[in-house]
Parts: C-alpha cells; structure tokens; sequence
C-alpha cells in the first residue's frame, strides 16, 4: 500500500536511500531472473494483468495480492513453485497494470479469480488449483471456496482481517478506512519512491523487496498541468464498495482452507483471532510466521514459502490417500 498524501506521521521506509537500489541477496535476484510471461485476461468487461511462471498441465496455484498492490508482489515468491506448478498472479481490476472500473465489488472480484485460473491454464491439471491470497487477497478467496470450492483443491489466506461487523465500524470510526483523494504526481521517480509506505505501519528489514515493490507500483503518466510520477491503483476503489461480513463463507468452504498469520501483526487482536478459529471448520490449519508482521511476503518470503509448500504438501498427501477429510490436512 502507497503514501497518496504527505504528513508527519508517514513511515516513508525508502527515504534515506534517495532514490537508490539497495543490495539484494542472491535468492531474491535469482527469483527475479525467473521473469513471468505477462499478459492480459479479459474479466467482467475488463483487462486484468497476468503473471504467470511454469508449464500448463501442472497443478495450478493462484496467487492474489492485497489492498492498493499489485501482481508483481509474488514475482520474488511465485518462482519457488514453478518448477512444480503452473503458477499465476494477477493484479484486481483497479489496481497494478489491471483497468479501472466504475464500481467493484466481491462478486467481481471472485469472477475475476475464476475467469484469470481457468484462462491461464490453472484447471488444466488434474489436480485442482489452489488459491493463495495475501491480506485483502483472502477475502475473494474465501468467498470463491464457498461458491465454487468444489473446482479448488484449497484457499489459503495470509493476514487476512477477519473482523466483526462491531470491530469493522470501531475501526472506521477511528479513521482507519482507506482513504479517497486524487493520487499526487511526483516530478521525479526518487521523489516518488521515498514516499512509498506499508499499510498499516510496521517495521521493515527487508528494504530491497520494499524499494522493487514500490517501483513496481509506479507509473509514469503526463497531464495538461504536470508530468511525473503516481501511483498504480484506483484511490477511489472503496468509494461505493459494500463490505461484507466473510463469516458465513468462511464457516462453509467446499474445500480446504487454511490460515497463515503474521506473528507479529497488528491487524489482527487476539479477539479476532480466536472468532475466525470458532468460525473455520474443525481442523483448519492456522499458522504463525515467526518474526512477520502483516506484510508476511516482505517481512519473511522464505519462511512463507516454506509454509506454503507444508500446507500444499499436506493437502497432496491427504488427497492421495483418499481421505474424506481434508479439511484435517496440513499443519495444526
């Protein structure tokens, strides 16, 4: 998520580099080699950017990214499973390289998951794709394995708030909603990257994943008043959007899930954490990362990526001894 206005209380994690790249490990440099094939998926009447690593025929993995990111946020993840799975990323209508639409909505959101899979060859294996979703991502995943659970061979969700409808308005009311106002254009790109920050605000190592997210979620653009720098996503998206209360669907998937959180997160308090245990199915793996906060693919890839592949392997190993229970699968 990106600064769109500027103020004292804004963490600006890129500042101090004034515009330069810091150094990388040598993982992270060569998941970026392993560059995607990009292109475009027609969804609900418009172009939505696609990411995609790996042969078709595979077993398919879908991966969605959060409020205000876009696709190349799983572009230093995704090619850990590539040479197993046809994998996917995609940018949601309003965000990334995606188009804009004039309203959103979570059924939009979910037709636009399905339509992305089925076009980019996820459901070409016969082994069911799985939908992988950070912080907003696990929401129109959670809603896809209700409606169409039977087609995935699971969700998985990272830090995705679950709160209550009582904590949703308490948190709006302090003025956490995202805000609505024009984005500001930026003369330079140095001056746009030291503007960049993580919503909500949190400690961040990992300084050469933050600085290839946020050029990555810039874009050059030239008005009749100025040229410069902005930033890659619809500010107005939430204007008119309905948020919806994802307890019913998560309570009823029709495959398994399973929950990744950030150790160290503060999205979620205890509260939420232990309502979303209550309303999971019995057996529903939920995973802390160690030493993550709520931005898990910037704080700990690897880790996550380790997570990822228990959970996945899990889910293979229930499914190939036939049980009837999946939902017992993975990690407890």
């Amino acid at each position: 998520m990106n600064d769109t206005a500027p103020g004292p209380r804004r963490q600006t994690l890129l500042a101090p580099l004034a515009g330069a790249r810091p150094g990388a490990p040598a993982w992270f440099d060569q998941a970026l080699a392993d560059a995607p094939e990009r292109g475009f998926t027609e969804a609900a009447g418009v172009r939505i950017e696609t990411l995609t690593w790996g042969e078709r025929g595979r077993p398919g993995l879908l991966f969605l990214h959060g409020n205000g990111a876009h696709a190349d946020w799983w572009s230093f993840i995704a090619p850990f499973f590539s040479n197993a799975y046809r994998c996917t990323a995609l940018s949601w209508s309003g965000m990334g390289g995606s188009d804009r639409r004039e309203r959103y909505s979570f059924d939009i959101f979910v037709e636009e998951a399905m339509t992305v899979a089925e076009a980019t060859g996820l459901f070409d294996s016969d082994t069911k794709p799985v939908f992988i979703g950070h912080s907003f991502g696990g929401f129109p995943i959670i809603q896809a394995a209700a409606k169409h659970g039977e087609r995935l061979g699971g969700g998985i969700i990272i830090d995705t708030p679950i709160f209550s409808p009582e904590r949703r308005k308490e948190r709006k009311e302090k003025g956490a909603a995202w805000e609505m106002r024009p984005h500001k254009i930026y003369p330079t790109l140095e001056e746009a990257l030291q503007r960049f920050r993580l919503v909500p605000a949190q400690p961040c190592e990992n300084l050469f994943i933050a600085d290839f997210i946020a050029r990555t979620s810039l874009t050059q653009v030239e008005t009749a008043e100025e040229s410069g720098w902005t930033w890659r996503f619809d500010p107005f998206l939430w204007r008119d959007y309905e948020w919806e209360d994802p307890a019913p669907a998560l309570s009823a998937p029709k495959c398994p899930l399973a929950v990744l959180l950030g150790a160290r997160s503060t999205l979620m308090q205890a509260g939420d954490i232990a309502r979303m245990r209550n309303i999971l199915p019995p057996g529903t793996p939920v995973i802390d990362i160690p030493e993550a906060y709520h931005h898990v693919p910037i704080d700990q890839p690897l880790a996550l990526v380790a997570a990822l592949r228990a959970v996945l392997a899990g889910w293979a190993s229930t499914s190939a001894s036939g049980e009837n229970t999946p939902m017992n699968s993975g990690l407890a």
